[in-house]
């Protein structure tokens, strides 16, 4: 494993969430400055916060970071293309691609425009909007711990797709938006792999909440 493949400290900051609460809701919405970090130190801090789009919303308990062209498994490893454009910033857009025909997958730009860096958005734990959820992934989803248990399927559970490439987080463009209530990350996330990737499978850079419900994989 190169340097370059390291994780850095997970310690980054876990305050910036100081926008104007969301009306009548009580949270935070995330502001930029949060995103414009290290996506290894981003991902970790994703945990337990809020992806929220038009009602409909869960929390994040599975990421994987990629670093762009330090990272042979990043989609931007080789530079940018049409397909990957948004994932070259401003850091907190959403980068929305297309894989094996037939799912979308979200990601979360992170760091400083121009350099690449993504956290995908793994899995969620449904908190708002099941019944919405439960007619998006029918009739795949038999239990609701499936709904959103997979990057595919929390796309599908959201309804997001390709229109949502590129979609502002911080501006709330297209009603998605990723919000802070006041639950924390877990002080020790559990660290793997990245999942189905055929280079750097072993860099650690795969962090979920331990014992939520809706892994897309156990440990």
């Amino acid at each position: 494993m190169t340097r370059a493949h390291r994780p850095t400290s997970l310690s980054g900051a876990r305050s910036a969430t100081s926008a104007p609460a969301l009306p009548g809701s009580g949270v935070c919405r995330l502001q930029r400055e949060f995103f414009g970090r290290n996506c290894v130190e981003v991902a970790p801090d994703l945990l337990n916060k809020l992806l929220v789009r038009d009602g409909r919303a869960g929390r994040i308990v599975e990421v994987e970071a990629y670093a762009g062209a330090l990272d042979p498994a990043s989609h931007a490893y080789r530079g940018q293309t049409a397909r990957n454009a948004a994932m070259f910033g401003p850091p907190g857009r959403l980068y929305v691609y297309f894989t094996y025909g037939m799912h979308f997958c979200a990601n979360v730009v992170c760091g400083v425009e121009g350099e690449a860096s993504a956290v995908l958005l793994r899995a969620l734990h449904p908190e708002r909007g099941l019944e919405e959820m439960r007619a998006a992934r029918a009739p795949a989803a038999r239990l609701d711990r499936d709904l959103c248990s997979g990057p595919g399927k929390l796309c599908q559970a959201l309804g997001l797709d390709r229109s949502f490439d590129g979609a502002d987080l911080v501006a709330g463009d297209l009603g998605v938006f990723v919000v802070d209530d006041g639950t924390p990350p877990p002080v020790a996330p559990g660290v793997s792999g990245r999942v189905g990737l055929s280079v750097a499978a072993d860099v650690p850079w795969r962090f979920y909440v331990a014992g939520a419900t809706g892994l897309s994989r156990s440990g």
